[in-house]
């Protein structure tokens, strides 16, 4: 089975799910390509995708997860989705509890991207641990958007709240490029000692271990001996990323050829199994 961690859908009826985008700033991609969960079932069916865990879209609706739960109801045999709250909120755990009762089954902190420069501040506001001890009673994973500079702080929350898994979107985004041994990812390797952080697999990742002295076979081999293949997993990033989805999954089976077919079979679905039951 085939299981897609990082899609995304926005919805064509604006009146009825209204744009809010965290930060003030709607993303590029979600107006010039948008995807409603029609086209992304339609997408998945054309490439081979058994189900997904769907991301909320927070540079188009801020905290404002209908679209995607709705969406995801529609498809409970095919799709899961993972929203946005406001942590840090007094009260997120109701929120969270409320979310999670219509359908939500993973959470997302998003402090930068495309629309504004990471903020990793967000991750050391104690105003949030009550949500993150809610996340543990209630099996969730957390999902982070962040860049290196966050690092630090991810490793903080993992190792108080360790029965929250962890998954880092984009891998934290390091810089392969250096080659063998890859120093400049040095930051992300000392993550590999904590059990509950995961990677997601994206093409942001997919295009940047062929840039300067990179190569797909050194770069995922490390990741694998480092983290293991069943803490790693794939994302589409459609359609953030441009592409169909049968060319965004190609691209990443071929990155992954070196590999396994066990640890692939990990990546491209057994991992997401994991970290979300419900679509085991």
């Amino acid at each position: 089975m085939v299981i897609d961690i990082h899609p995304h859908v926005i919805s064509d009826d604006e009146s009825r799910y209204p744009p809010a985008p965290l930060f003030g700033k709607r993303s590029d991609w979600s107006q010039e390509r948008p995807s409603t969960v029609e086209t992304l079932i339609a997408q998945m069916d054309a490439a081979g995708v058994d189900k997904a865990a769907v991301v909320h879209s927070s540079t188009t609706y801020g905290f404002d997860n209908s679209y995607v739960v709705d969406a995801c109801n529609a498809w409970p045999d095919r799709l899961l989705a993972v929203g946005s709250v406001d942590v840090r909120a007094p009260d997120a755990c109701a929120v969270i509890a409320d979310w999670t009762a219509r359908g939500l089954g993973g959470l997302r902190i998003f402090t930068g991207g495309s629309t504004k420069d990471f903020d990793p501040s967000e991750l050391e506001d104690e105003a949030a641990y009550p949500a993150w001890e809610l996340m543990g009673e209630l099996g969730l994973t957390m999902c982070i958007q962040t860049g290196p500079v966050g690092l630090t702080q991810v490793s903080a929350l993992a190792r108080r709240f360790p029965n929250v898994p962890i998954i880092l979107d984009h891998l934290g985004r390091p810089d392969p490029t250096d080659g063998p041994p890859y120093a400049a990812a040095q930051s992300l390797f000392d993550l590999a000692a904590i059990p509950s952080i995961y990677l997601k697999l994206t093409p942001r990742i997919m295009g940047d271990c062929v840039k300067g002295d990179a190569d797909p076979a050194s770069w995922f081999g490390t990741l694998v001996e480092r983290f293991g293949a069943s803490r790693m997993a794939w994302g589409s990033n459609y359609p953030t990323s441009p592409g169909t989805l049968a060319e965004i999954r190609q691209t990443a089976q071929d990155r992954l050829a070196s590999l396994s077919a066990e640890d692939r079979e990990w990546i491209f679905g057994r991992t997401a199994a994991a970290l979300y039951s419900r679509l085991a």
